[in-house]
């Protein structure tokens, strides 16, 4: 145990464990693929439930309140629009074009109201948590903002087409060095924008969230990542480069050869090793630590702390564990692999109080009970965005 968890910091706590959940898991397999995909809703609702009702922070637990219903309901209303909109298309592709456009509308509102549902559904200490996005602010976060940079990239990439084959090789390397100096600066500038817009946004009862951060740790998480993809290929390079002049002549006449099932092997197993410990890894670096910049930088209205302790590569040493389990077990180990996941990160998440939780969450059940009325019509539509 980490040592935040003295002087009346409160460590979070998973008490789920695998042989139980394998239990829930399996037949939520097994009967989602009898009902063709339909109990898939309900299966959700146990999953969340399942992991919500065992973890823990100072002896109190969250909750999930969602039905599968619900969950029904919203994927029927989401896939009879978008079988709508693709005859619609088909038919009319002039129309089809002017609904393409109206989505750049329609996909901030589906998201907020995506948002609404899965926070206040769910709960902690029977306190419904609450989502105030506005649609302003979404449209700028989730559309002009990627589209924004879309159409720069698109700009960049033209232009650096142009002048290679011009043979402007000086405004080439500039466009290209653009790019990349674009891709650096504007992924942690829309990431950070969606996390604040999240959690900015989020509420425990009455009680608000306040997440604000500079960009640096932002940029600093993206650095560890392309520096972890870009070491990596170097030493796959090298490690291949010395593969090939080892073999010599040999893997030529191999090559030249009717059997090539080992030249054919050899790109296949590189890409299978490039993702399992230079894609995937690095990813997980950078979740570990802006999963970190969330938690110590997000505090909730009464003083109240979080701490995120969860280091890079321990996240990653599970994360590729789990996965080799999982593959070698052909899918038998993912339940073992969940909880072990969920344990390490739960064990890695403190809270802080600022006063007693009990006077807290008091307040909060005697403000905070409209709350769990003011569902959304459409509370059944979830595209699982987390609160």
């Amino acid at each position: 145990m980490s040592d935040l968890s003295s002087g009346g910091t409160e460590q979070f706590e998973f008490r789920g464990k695998a042989g139980e959940w394998f239990g829930i898991w399996i037949v939520n397999l097994l009967l989602s693929i009898i009902t063709i995909g339909i109990y898939s809703a309900w299966a959700k609702v146990r999953t969340k439930k399942y992991f919500y009702n065992h973890t823990f922070v100072q002896g109190r637990n969250f909750d999930y309140h969602a039905t599968g219903g619900q969950i029904l309901i919203g994927r029927l209303i989401f896939i009879g629009g978008y079988a709508a909109f693709t005859v619609i298309l088909q038919l009319a592709p002039a129309v089809g074009v002017v609904l393409a456009l109206g989505l750049l509308v329609l996909i901030p509102w589906l998201i907020i109201k995506s948002m609404q549902f899965n926070a206040r559904v769910s709960s902690f200490s029977n306190v419904r948590f609450n989502f105030t996005g506005k649609m302003g602010r979404a449209f700028v976060v989730f559309v002009l903002m990627p589209v924004g940079l879309y159409a720069v990239f698109i700009a960049l990439g033209v232009g650096l087409a142009f002048a290679a084959d011009a043979e402007m090789y000086v405004i080439a390397v500039l466009c290209g060095f653009a790019i990349i100096a674009l891709m650096f600066a504007a992924f942690p500038i829309i990431d950070r924008a969606i996390k604040q817009f999240v959690i900015n946004n989020g509420a425990l009862g009455k009680a608000s969230f306040t997440f604000e951060v500079g960009l640096a740790p932002f940029i600093k998480a993206l650095a560890f990542m392309v520096g972890w993809i870009f070491v990596f290929m170097l030493l796959v390079s090298a490690l291949g480069a010395g593969y090939f002049a080892s073999m010599g002549e040999s893997f030529g006449d191999i090559a030249n050869g009717d059997d090539l099932t080992m030249v054919q092997f050899i790109p296949l197993a590189v890409l299978y090793v490039v993702l399992l410990l230079g894609i995937l890894p690095a990813g997980f670096i950078y979740q570990a630590l802006i999963r970190n910049v969330m938690f110590n930088n997000t505090t909730l209205s009464g003083g109240h702390n979080f701490r995120s302790t969860v280091r890079p590569l321990k996240l990653v040493w599970i994360a590729l564990s789990n996965a080799v389990a999982v593959i070698f077990t052909l899918g038998l180990m993912l339940p073992w692999a969940h909880v072990r996941m969920q344990k390490y990160l739960a064990s890695q998440t403190f809270l802080i109080p600022g006063g007693s939780l009990d006077d807290f969450i008091g307040q909060q059940v005697e403000e905070g009970m409209s709350v769990a009325d003011a569902f959304s019509d459409i509370e059944g539509i979830d595209f699982g965005i987390p609160l």
